[in-house]
Parts: structure tokens; C-alpha cells; sequence
């Protein structure tokens, strides 16, 4: 605590001035390119996976903690470099996806499920309709917050439950994009594997401590 404390309050006017600049602008794309797809709609199929978890509208709770746990990495950032490194991969991660969404758009199949009985799920799926399906997006920036953070816990000498902590939150936050039904399996194994190349190619500087 004596070392994380200092790092949260770090550069916090800069932090809170990128971070809803950087949704904006992300969102902005999403709903365009959501709205707008250049090509005909690939409906993702279903696979195994898919099935064996099932519909589980408790999961929406891990679903948007998502936009909480990527607000753990640039929070525990003290150093302006790393985080105009970690702004620039998050913004290549985005970037990636909303260009694949653009050239190859996709969707998740029709389930048979009467959303009205499940109002905080209907309500998202108003908002959020069934495309930019892969590679999933929420999936993406689990797994590349979650190399972000695992890099700084292990910088601080965080204690071991804490790493094993964010590593469940990831797994959370993936398993919850299959149990609301945003996503399917295929969507989530492309989404993370592109968050974890991401956050492998582009590392913060080796001076940061």
C-alpha cells in the first residue's frame, strides 16, 4: 500500500483528462462501424463451448466490470512514459478491431431468448446490437489490461493474491461474454488472442520501475 497509493494519485489530472476522452472516441467508431458495415454480415456459429455454458443473465455483472478493470493498469501507473506507451497500445488495440470490424463485419446468431423477461440485458441490447462480434472487443481489453496490470503487480512485488486476483477477473470478465450472450466462443479465443499480442508487441519502457 505504501507504493500503490502514491502511483494512483500520480498524474491523476492527466489520467482522468485521456481516459473519457479516449472512450469517446472509441465509442464514436464502434457505433459507426456498428451501424454502418461495408460489406454483408457474417453471422458467427456456435460451437461446443457455447453450449456448455449456457445462458446466465447473473453473468452481466462480470460483463461491465470490464469498464472497471481496464481502468486498473494506467491507475497504477506513475511514470508519463509508460503511460503514453499503454495509451498508445490501447489505442492500436482499438484501432485493430474497429478495422476488422470494417472490412469483415460479424454478428452473433439469434438466440431463442425472450430478453424482455431479463431488463438490464434487454437494455443492453438496445444499446449494443448483435454485430462487431469478432473479434470480441471486451474480450481484447481483458486480456490486454490484464498483461498490463500483471506486469505492475509483479514491478511492486504485489503479493501473489492479488495477481491471482486480476488473473479471475479476466477469466470473469471472458466467461461473462459467452454466459450474457454477446458473444460466442470464436469471438472471445480471436478477441483475446488479440489483446494478448497487442500487450506483448508493445511493452512499457525498460527504465520504469
Amino acid at each position: 500500500m505504501h507504493d500503490l497509493l502514491p502511483r494512483l494519485a500520480a498524474h491523476w489530472r492527466l489520467k482522468l483528462a485521456w481516459i473519457p476522452v479516449f472512450m469517446a472516441v472509441f465509442f464514436f467508431g464502434y457505433f459507426l462501424v456498428l451501424n454502418h458495415p461495408l460489406a454483408r454480415v457474417t453471422t458467427m456459429p456456435v460451437t461446443a463451448l457455447d453450449l456448455l455454458i449456457g445462458f446466465h443473465p447473473g453473468a452481466l455483472a462480470l460483463y461491465v466490470s470490464l469498464w472497471i478493470y481496464v481502468l486498473l493498469p494506467p491507475a497504477l501507473m506513475d511514470d508519463t512514459t509508460e503511460l503514453a506507451v499503454f495509451a498508445l497500445a490501447a489505442t492500436a488495440l482499438a484501432a485493430a478491431g474497429l478495422a476488422i470490424f470494417l472490412v469483415w463485419p460479424t454478428a452473433v446468431p439469434r438466440w431463442d431468448i425472450a430478453w424482455s423477461h431479463y431488463g438490464a440485458i434487454a437494455r443492453l441490447k438496445s444499446v449494443d446490437a448483435s454485430g462487431n462480434a469478432c473479434p470480441s472487443l471486451h474480450a481484447a481489453f481483458a486480456v490486454f489490461s490484464a498483461v498490463w496490470i500483471g506486469r505492475r503487480l509483479r514491478r511492486l512485488g504485489a503479493p501473489l493474491l492479488l495477481q491471482v486476483a486480476s488473473a479471475g477477473w479476466c477469466g470473469g470478465i471472458l466467461y461473462s461474454t459467452i454466459a450474457t450472450r454477446q458473444h460466442v466462443a470464436l469471438d472471445l479465443y480471436a478477441g483475446a488472442a488479440l489483446g494478448g499480442i497487442v500487450a506483448l508487441l508493445v511493452r512499457p519502457p525498460a527504465a520504469v520501475s
